[in-house]
């Protein structure tokens, strides 16, 4: 009886997490994404310096998935909050079926996963599949290959072609000046160059997520103001610990 009590309340938390958003995308009509983690693919001596952009990634997708106010992309916190409730991702690593799980459970129609990896050369690669939920398969698969400091543009480039290869309404044109959301916190139609964000910052930040999400408020702040100090106008990180300063 407790066990049975304990799982009717599990779902009815679970309900409470995802049911608001997935109803709000049903009743606006727009298609619903969510992005998992990527795994890291690299290899060498060097390889776990790269652990960073698992979460990294992921939230810079969709920070730029999100420009597209034609579709409904879930929260990374939301995402979050569910495979820590769930225990679906134990190893911080995803697989398909993982995908089609937290699809369900999110109401996504799209989910998008998938792996990186970076080399002693300077260079970096980006390999993304996309889940159709409904049907469990593949529905489309996204690569780009660039030198690791230009990763901020090599990700909006990314989100660009899943858009296209996943048949998604089209992103609106950017003005004139106007940068990746994902890039800076330049207004849109300012004339100031995109925040160019390097790898080792990138890095940085996705180990703030990290520590963010298991708790470690003082080491996740710590690393959002590393970025901030020398990065400034960097908004994501900028929110990010604002949500730590508000306990949220």
């Amino acid at each position: 009886m407790i066990r049975t009590t304990r799982i009717i309340s599990l779902a009815a938390g679970l309900a409470s997490l995802v049911a608001p958003f997935a109803v709000q995308a049903q009743k606006e009509g727009k298609p619903t994404v969510a992005v998992l983690y990527f795994n890291n693919g690299s290899f060498g001596p060097s390889a776990k310096d790269y652990d960073g952009l698992n979460k990294g990634i992921p939230d810079f997708l969709i920070t730029d998935m999100s420009a597209n106010p034609n579709i409904r992309v879930v929260e990374r916190d939301q995402v979050v909050k569910l495979l820590d409730e769930q225990k679906l991702v134990t190893d911080g690593k995803v697989d398909q079926a993982t995908a089609v799980k937290v699809g369900k459970l999110l109401g996504a129609q799209h989910m998008i996963f998938g792996g990186y990896m970076a080399d002693t050369r300077g260079n970096f690669r980006i390999d993304a599949r996309a889940v159709n939920v409904e049907t469990g398969a593949i529905e489309h698969v996204e690569r780009v290959d660039d030198k690791a400091d230009n990763i901020m543009s090599a990700i909006s480039t990314l989100a660009s072609k899943l858009n296209t290869g996943l048949h998604l309404p089209a992103m609106p044109e950017r003005r004139t000046g106007e940068v990746s959301p994902a890039a800076g916190a330049q207004q849109a139609g300012s004339s100031a160059a995109p925040v160019k964000l390097p790898m080792r910052m990138a890095v940085l930040y996705g180990k703030a997520l990290d520590a963010k999400d298991h708790g470690e408020r003082a080491k996740a702040t710590e690393y959002f103001n590393q970025v901030l100090k020398e990065y400034p106008s960097f908004e994501p990180a900028a929110n990010e610990k604002a949500k730590l300063t508000r306990g949220s």
